[in-house]
């Protein structure tokens, strides 16, 4: 990587380097593990004009999302989130029967299912075939498209402005940040709000959740680069709230520049509480890398002083996030014979590099392993209630991020 992708800048330094892993959602099916397996590089790097964390893109959008594995309806807590989303917004915003909503990725319906309930009239934009799909089996309307500008533009003619978009969890998906920012800017509404959720570089760094650095996220934000990202498509922030999903969440609110005005309250706030975290210089970044390490050496100690003692350790989800920790700290079966999935997409395949079997969950009740390696970690309180059954034989839980956690459970 020579430049930055959002200001050109080839003032770039290094964050923290992850060596080389595939791509983390690229499951393998059991015909695949004697073919060879591409890996590509796991460098992330801060541009020091604009302040955008981002890493080469290696891969394309095509590559990942075309066909995905993930399905955002198998979180019960991410379903809820969208629903409380939903009746806020819809309060705030005043939406009704002559609304229109447009979520951009949104992934099986899980969010606008619940637009579709109170009869808002709204439509999804949704790359990957196979999540579109269930979507619209699920009853919720839905396109097969990447966003960008020419997008953005025959989606509007066609079904008209958008009066809220929504784009959870996509904005650290697309290398091509201003193309996809036009692409917004195109689908809302001259006076509508586009509502953005995505992972805040600055609970990354504090906390440790490198493992969150994966191929398919090709930026990380502050608020401060976010400014500058949405500038770049012709929208200002106007609001920010901290959210506490996927380990601590920005939620950007924003507005065609003719009508956004002056930014609130919150947005000034949560600048200055970057800035004080050292995120607009090098300071903030530097001891990053040692901290990563850190977590790769206290997971092996861990496995390693299991396996010697006999004790037996399993996986629970096969999230992206996962594969990066496991590819980072050369996580084999040996160490982890198998872990576990709700989604019956992934049951019978193995992680990506790590070729980890992946298995239905009740496999866990069956073996009554003495650990359970929760990989999904950013939904700690929806799977302690969901594995407490651990305690009838006495198994506990353990979290690797941010630092390692031996957790006893309770019915």
């Amino acid at each position: 990587m020579t430049r930055c992708r959002l200001c050109g800048s080839t003032a770039l330094e290094s964050v923290v380097d992850l060596g080389a892993t595939p791509p983390c959602e690229s499951f393998l099916a059991a015909e695949q593990l004697d073919a060879p397996e591409p890996a590509y590089p796991l460098h992330l790097r801060v541009c020091t004009d604009c302040w955008l964390a981002q890493i080469p893109p290696l891969i394309t959008p095509e590559d990942t999302f075309s066909e995905y594995a993930y399905f955002s309806s198998y979180s019960s807590s991410w379903v809820e989130h969208a629903r409380t989303f939903v009746a806020d917004t819809a309060a705030r915003l005043g939406l009704g029967g002559d609304s229109f909503v447009v979520e951009v990725a949104s992934n099986d319906g899980y969010l606008l299912r619940h637009v579709v309930e109170r009869g808002i009239r709204c439509l999804g934009v949704e790359p990957s075939v196979n999540v579109g799909a269930a979507a619209r089996d699920a009853g919720v309307p839905t396109v097969t498209e990447f966003l960008s500008p020419d997008t953005g533009a025959a989606v509007r003619a066609e079904h008209g402005p958008a009066d809220l978009v929504v784009a959870n969890n996509v904005y650290a998906h697309i290398p091509d940040v201003i193309g996809f920012t036009k692409g917004l800017r195109a689908l809302v509404a001259d006076d509508g709000w586009v509502s953005i959720e995505v992972q805040h570089l600055l609970t990354l760094i504090e906390e440790n959740q490198y493992d969150t650095i994966y191929h398919e996220h090709f930026q990380y934000y502050t608020v401060a680069s976010a400014i500058r990202a949405l500038a770049s498509g012709g929208l200002t922030l106007v609001d920010v709230e901290l959210l506490p999903t996927h380990g601590g969440s920005l939620r950007l609110w924003a507005r065609p520049d003719e009508v956004a005005g002056e930014p609130g309250r919150r947005v000034a706030d949560v600048l200055a509480r970057e800035k004080a975290a050292g995120l607009q210089e090098l300071s903030g970044y530097t001891e990053f890398s040692a901290r990563v390490a850190k977590v790769r050496r206290d997971l092996l100690r861990f496995l390693i002083e299991a396996a010697e003692d006999g004790r037996t350790v399993v996986g629970y989800g096969a999230p992206g996030k996962g594969n990066t920790l496991l590819n980072h700290c050369g996580v084999r079966p040996d160490l982890l014979p198998y872990t576990v999935d709700r989604n019956p997409y992934k049951h019978g395949r193995y992680t990506p590099g790590t070729r980890i079997p992946i298995l239905p969950p009740d496999r866990i009740a069956a073996d009554r392993p003495d650990y359970v390696l929760v990989l999904p970690w950013n939904l700690r309180a929806e799977l302690v209630e969901q594995l407490s059954f651990v305690h009838e034989w006495g198994g506990r839980l353990v979290f690797p991020i941010p630092e390692l956690s031996i957790v006893e459970v309770e019915r």
